[in-house]
C-alpha cells in the first residue's frame, strides 16, 4: 500500500494514509436584491464553512487517533491543531494543509489481517475549524 500522507497532531506524525478527503472550503453568500437595480443580484459573503477531513487507509503503530477518539467520546474533549502531510517517493514534505482544533467524531475498524505487525485502521473522520496550506 502505498501510504502518500502522513498525518500530523501537535508536531508528531501520527500515521500514514493513502487517502485523505474534505481538504476543501467554501464561502458561504447571501442574495442583495437592491431596489432599482434590475440586471444582477448583489453577491455578499455571510461564513466561511469546511468539511469534515475524512482519512482513509491508514497505518501506524500509535494508539494515538484511537485514544483521542475514545477520550472524546467519553466526554474527555480535546480539540487538537495538525496538518495533513502530502509525501513524495522518497517521503520527503511536498504540500501541508493546516488544521485547527479538530475533534475526531467517526472512527472506522480495519479488516484484520495477520500479515502485519502495524495496528491498521481504516478510517478516521475529523471536525475542525478551518484550515491554511503550506507547502
Amino acid at each position: 500500500m502505498n501510504f502518500r500522507f502522513q498525518i500530523e497532531l501537535e508536531g508528531l506524525v501520527v500515521g500514514g494514509f493513502s487517502e485523505v478527503s474534505g481538504v476543501q472550503a467554501e464561502l458561504e453568500t447571501e442574495d442583495y436584491r437592491e431596489g432599482g437595480v434590475n440586471g444582477y443580484v448583489h453577491k455578499f459573503v455571510k461564513a466561511s464553512k469546511v468539511p469534515s477531513l475524512t482519512i482513509k487507509r491508514g497505518l501506524t503503530n500509535s494508539d494515538t487517533l484511537w485514544t483521542w477518539f475514545q477520550d472524546t467520546k467519553n466526554g474527555r474533549i480535546t480539540r487538537r491543531s495538525g496538518s495533513v502531510i502530502l509525501v513524495d517517493a522518497a517521503g520527503g514534505e511536498q504540500w501541508r494543509w493546516n488544521f485547527t482544533e479538530a475533534l475526531p467524531v467517526k472512527w472506522t475498524g480495519p479488516d484484520l489481517k495477520s500479515d502485519s505487525g502495524s495496528v491498521a485502521f481504516e478510517s478516521i473522520e475529523l471536525v475542525h475549524n478551518g484550515f491554511s496550506k503550506d507547502g
